[in-house]
């Protein structure tokens, strides 16, 4: 259906962008198959102030509008599909997207990873208004303001501490009555005087007061089952994330929690596939981190290419 590529990119967030625009200009005529979430986790962001260039900040959703723009106009080719089965047995490797087939000289994944959220409707409804799965990216919209911090891992504690430098009190909400955490987290979390803990507790639900912004959430103690209420005007949802991978299980070395293990750059184990952002990264997980790790995955590609006798 696509016939051959020099390059196909499985994503379309700041990494599968920047790749395909590196690509696009070195007349590799890249393919982007950017999947039914096109963008990434900043479609569900509003305002982005850290991305370097935008004195004024960003919206999410414009910058990779953006970013799109300017890999179509070097040549990218986007199709909005998904990716059902990959083959990385030996090249060309031959992705299925949707009801066709593509077969691709160089791969570039970018498939990200999906933060993992608590599954209430109002969650998803607030996201980027009131609700986030980013301290660095939001943190500083909540200056001031009561905040609440959902889960118990490192990650969690860590987001808390770091939101104390801008909320005006952080409450740690935990399931359980113990944290995952490991203890030097945990002491820095208790010693600080902003940050107290809702032991034991669940989320029923976010609040907006109708106002589109959130105002609190409902509570129930999982062992007395009262349900209370704790009015905040921030949440972050700290519980983890999943790199999205499952297509390259058996096929790519991962860690133990699947992301894919890169080596020299971009360069996987298997020749002729890179991998960037967010799918590989799983401690700066920012969009200008993704973004340099897809330029690093396009001239890996490119070499790659060369070295074949593009």
């Amino acid at each position: 259906m696509y016939g051959r590529r020099n390059v196909v990119i499985i994503g379309s967030g700041p990494a599968g962008l920047t790749a395909a625009l590196y690509a696009a200009r070195a007349n590799l005529t890249p393919l982007v198959i950017e999947g039914v979430e096109a963008g990434g986790q900043l479609m569900l962001t509003t305002a982005v102030e850290n991305f370097p260039g935008f004195t004024d900040g960003i919206m999410g959703p414009d910058l990779m509008a953006a970013m799109r723009a300017q890999a179509e106009r070097f040549g990218a080719e986007m199709v909005r599909g998904n990716v059902s089965k990959v083959d990385l047995s030996r090249a060309p490797f031959t992705i299925t997207v949707d009801e066709g087939m593509v077969e691709a000289r160089a791969l570039i994944i970018a498939t990200g990873a999906s933060a993992k959220l608590l599954g209430l409707p109002s969650e998803r409804r607030l996201m980027g208004h009131g609700v986030s799965t980013c301290a660095t990216c939001d943190g500083f919209f909540f200056r001031g303001k009561p905040i609440a911090v959902i889960g118990g891992g490192d990650s969690a504690l860590e987001e808390a501490t770091f939101l104390t430098r801008f909320a005006s009190h952080v409450t740690l909400i935990h399931r359980r009555d113990t944290l995952r955490a490991s203890k030097i987290m945990q002491d820095k979390a208790f010693a600080n005087p902003k940050i107290s803990f809702a032991w034991d507790t669940e989320v029923l639900d976010v609040q907006d007061g109708g106002g589109g912004g959130v105002t609190g959430l409902a509570l129930r103690n999982v062992k007395t089952q009262v349900e209370s209420t704790l009015p905040v005007e921030g949440v972050f949802v700290a519980i983890g994330h999943e790199p999205n991978t499952s297509l390259f299980k058996g096929q790519l070395d991962m860690n133990a929690a699947g992301y894919l293990i890169t080596q020299g750059g971009a360069k996987t184990n298997v020749h002729g596939v890179f991998a960037c952002g967010d799918v590989q990264d799983h401690i700066y997980r920012q969009a200008i981190t993704a973004a340099g790790s897809g330029c690093m995955a396009a001239i890996d590609a490119e070499r790659y290419l060369e070295h074949l006798g593009h």
